[in-house]
């Protein structure tokens, strides 16, 4: 009776050891398994690459770009950006990936959400057709350079910084004190330069003489409908729209099938990793300077 017992304790123990084994196994999988979800089959299909959200990091878009550029089932490209920008330097990294990707042969369409506007439309621009929904939000094509001062609020509390810097200049953007007439100066002379690079774009990359770039490259903003008859998108509609166009420019006949990354979950190791990372950081940069191509 004893062994009986025994046996069937360890039976249970065996089982809630598999089952055990068996969760683990698929919540890796939910999280790092299965890479692509969309509409699969076998043949060539259209990747779909979305940039999502203020644009202050590139490494996660460009590394999209090279593993579908390596992959020859994968003709055409699909950004779907709904976004209003953000930081240069990211979404000048993402358009000079996105050229490459080009030069490679393959075809790249870029289709509007909601708002694609300032560094959002600058990605576009390195696509081979931009599909925009009417009522998209575009353009705001300009350059915004800002940053809180604080100067104020410290004197009230009797707070005060002491800096040694090697030059005048070196802490220009400071959020301690008001800039100088001096820095200001060259604060302008850096959002000029940022933005003839954007003029530059417009330029080279949809036609439109500079002149007439310069008549509404003034940071407003337009609809997707208004937005085409400036020249700044090809095609009015919407995702569906730019798969369609996408799968033709890729040689694809019928309906083309998508290919997509899954998006990994996000775990509570990785919420609370987050908070501790901005307990320990007195300055996580909300404070600091930013050159951005952004829609406010």
């Amino acid at each position: 009776m004893a062994k009986r017992k025994d046996l069937v304790i360890g039976i249970v123990i065996a089982g809630s050891f598999l089952l055990l084994l068996l969760f683990l196994v698929v919540a890796m999988w939910g999280l790092y398994g299965g890479p692509e979800i969309g509409i699969s089959g076998w043949g060539d299909k259209v990747a779909i690459i979305e940039v999502h959200g203020v644009i202050s990091s590139s490494s996660d878009v460009i590394r999209q770009l090279k593993r579908y550029s390596q992959d020859r089932s994968v003709p055409s490209i699909v950004l779907h950006i709904n976004s209003p920008g953000g930081l240069v330097a990211p979404a000048q990294e993402i358009y000079e990936e996105i050229n490459k990707v080009r030069q490679k042969g393959k075809k790249v369409v870029a289709s509007f959400s909601s708002v694609a506007a300032s560094g959002g439309y600058y990605v576009a621009c390195a696509a081979d057709t931009i599909v925009s929904n009417p009522g998209t939000l575009t353009g705001s094509i300009g350059v915004i350079f800002e940053f809180p001062v604080m100067e104020k609020l410290f004197r009230k509390i009797g707070l005060e910084f002491e800096v040694v810097k090697s030059g005048e200049l070196k802490d220009v953007g400071t959020y301690t004190r008001r800039m100088t007439d001096k820095e200001r100066k060259l604060l302008q002379e850096l959002i000029n330069d940022t933005y003839e690079q954007f003029v530059d774009v417009l330029v080279e990359q949809r036609g439109i003489p500079r002149e007439e770039v310069l008549r509404f490259a003034d940071g407003r903003v337009f609809t997707g409908r208004k937005a085409q008859e400036l020249g700044l998108v090809d095609v009015l509609g919407n995702l569906e729209d730019a798969i369609e166009i996408a799968g033709e420019m890729g040689g694809i006949e019928g309906r083309p099938s998508t290919i997509r990354e899954r998006k990994r979950k996000i775990t509570l190791f990785d919420v609370l990793t987050q908070k501790m990372d901005r307990w320990l950081s007195l300055d996580d940069g909300k404070f600091m300077p930013k050159l951005q191509y952004i829609y406010r």
